[in-house]
């Protein structure tokens, strides 16, 4: 399937860049980026918002730590970098000329001449279709952007976006990247993995561990502390707690972590291309990176799809 996408490329996985500037400063993400492209990784996943959330921050310190990687280590033309604009979805964030100026940004501080995948990271729902296409494809014609990309978007407005640009001879979106994982599939619902299937669009699942949750680092008595504690409290469910112990006896089978075994199940779902995962160690990296090369059996798919969102 990366044949057919050109803003993807290396081991299937996509490593998440949100922690860069926000949990982790810029040596622990050198680090991290370093042991990423060691073991066979080329894709990466940032947003210009990443990481405004933070007190001080403004947003775009995960693109400046990311291209200053990229620059140090002379790398820029192995990697296939994807980003983001319209973080939150405000009115407006998606008409052409703030797109344009979104885009240029990122570019600054990717220190690139190009994008190679570039995201919708939230439908406003809004701007006219006929204008989001356009203003995507004004960046694929001035050879800013590879690929074009959409989160966080409904499959109305995907399916309108691409029959506009079909309409119109342009370039379609052609890579989704929905929350998704073993037990848990609230935006990614039947309807959007129908389109990815039928238009032959590769899925980058995001949560694809749950934050944690399906590592089993958490026990029915954890207090999930903390933002990413929080994070992983909503995927706390029946059907959650559930699943660990099936996870978990498939990862000893195996001989491998329940992380990768996560990781190795959203893998083998349709259009899925990859799911995206990030790390703060270069242990924690080699570790997802490693899941790439899992390939769960029969029997051990059924039994996972048993205790699915899915099943």
């Amino acid at each position: 399937m990366a044949d057919n996408h050109p803003g993807l490329g290396g081991i299937s996985l996509v490593l998440g860049g949100n922690p860069f500037g926000w949990t982790i400063g810029r040596d622990a993400s050198f680090a991290v980026l370093d042991a990423f492209y060691e073991a066979g990784g080329r894709s990466i996943d940032t947003a210009e918002g990443y990481s405004s959330w933070i007190p001080g921050n403004k947003g775009g310190e995960s693109e400046t730590i990311i291209g200053e990687w990229m620059e140090s280590r002379n790398v820029r033309k192995d990697m296939k970098i994807a980003t983001k604009t319209g973080m939150g979805g405000p009115p407006g964030a998606l008409a052409p000329d703030k797109v344009a100026a979104a885009c240029q940004g990122s570019l600054e501080r990717l220190r690139s001449d190009w994008i190679d995948l570039y995201y919708v990271h939230r439908d406003d729902r809004v701007t006219p279709v006929n204008e989001v296409v356009s203003g995507y494809n004004a960046l694929v014609s001035a050879g800013k952007v590879r690929e074009l990309a959409v989160s966080n978007t409904q499959a109305d407005r995907l399916s309108a976006f691409n029959a506009d640009a079909g309409a119109r001879g342009l370039m379609p979106f052609t890579v989704m990247q929905p929350g998704y994982n073993l037990i848990w599939r609230s935006e990614y619902p039947a309807e959007l993995e129908a389109l990815a299937v039928e238009q032959g669009m590769a899925a980058l699942p995001y949560y694809g561990l749950a934050s944690g949750f399906l590592t089993g680092k958490y026990g029915p008595d954890h207090d999930f502390a903390g933002m990413r504690g929080g994070n992983a409290k909503q995927f706390a469910s029946e059907l959650g707690w559930a699943a660990l112990p099936v996870v978990k006896a498939v990862a000893q089978e195996r001989g491998e972590t329940m992380g990768q075994v996560a990781l190795a199940w959203l893998a083998s779902r349709p259009a899925v291309w990859g799911p995206i995962a990030s790390g703060t160690t270069p242990e924690q990296v080699r570790e997802l990176c490693a899941s790439a090369s899992v390939t769960l059996n029969g029997d051990q798919l059924a039994r996972l799809n048993a205790v699915s969102i899915d099943g």
